[in-house]
């Protein structure tokens, strides 16, 4: 099973669900990680303004934020390679990268 790692912009909390003004994607982004693990999936989710290290340690997701800066996130990287940039992956993505079969 592949190893999951997303990088989230800077959000207020580990997975952006909370405060006044809840984004809808990211809920249903969190129902499809919470899914996926579940089901067997290895993710680890990484926030910009809580984990800042995690982004500098990683050379694939350093060289990502100096090409195309922090507004270009949330990075989505499959077993170490960049997957999916700018978006967060549905549910069948998600699935397909973990080896879940729906």
């Amino acid at each position: 099973m592949s190893t999951i790692q997303i990088f989230d912009p800077a959000l207020c909390c580990s997975t952006g669900v909370c405060g006044v003004d809840v984004d809808q994607q990211l809920v249903d982004f969190s129902a499809y990680v919470d899914w996926a693990k579940q089901n067997g999936a290895e993710i680890e989710r990484f926030n910009l303004a809580q984990q800042p290290m995690s982004f500098a340690e990683n050379a694939v997701v350093k060289s990502f934020l100096e090409r195309s800066g922090a507004e270009a996130l949330p990075l989505i990287l499959v077993d170490g390679e960049v997957a999916l940039a700018g978006r967060y992956p549905n549910r069948a993505e998600l699935a397909r990268w973990a080896g879940i079969v729906v």
